[in-house]
């Protein structure tokens, strides 16, 4: 299975990143024309618990982003994705490590499954399989660019 993994590193404790990233993704996540996760927008994205990552669309409805497989406060995240336009069957993998780095963390996103995404499909918007990943890599490192800019409390 091939993946697509871009690393940034952040001004904060793993701790402090993983929070960051779990408790205010709201705040920090870029909607992207490209890679839409429903036909209708982003919407507001939020963990639900430990459980399920969710967003919440203008209307009040809510579509399911994916179920987490790893919460690991300050060391790993992960958690299965799918936009509204795939087919109940059709899954992504996105699994987060946060690093130490000095006084820093290296956050790093591994996103697997878009091989298992037909090239026709919306999603794909056409691309065949390196180009759609070289798209998707450019929107993580997007994410993870405004991730980083999310103030720290000191």
């Amino acid at each position: 299975m091939s993946a697509v993994i871009v690393s940034l590193r952040v001004p904060a404790r793993p701790e402090e990143a993983f929070d960051i990233f779990t408790g205010e993704i709201a705040a920090w996540w870029q909607p992207s024309a490209l890679f839409q996760l429903t036909p209708r927008g982003d919407g507001t994205l939020s963990f639900e618990g430990e459980t399920r990552l969710i967003t919440t669309l203008p209307n009040g409805k809510v579509f399911e982003i994916g179920r987490v497989t790893a919460w690991q406060r300050g060391a790993r995240l992960a958690f299965s994705w799918r936009q509204a336009t795939f087919a109940p069957d059709q899954l992504t993998h996105v699994d987060i490590r946060f690093e130490a780095a000095g006084e820093d963390t290296r956050v790093t996103v591994t996103h697997r499954g878009w091989d298992a995404i037909p090239q026709d499909h919306v999603a794909r918007h056409g691309f065949p399989l390196a180009a759609a990943q070289m798209r998707l890599a450019e929107y993580w490192r997007a994410q993870l660019a405004a991730f980083s800019q999310v103030r720290r409390s000191p």
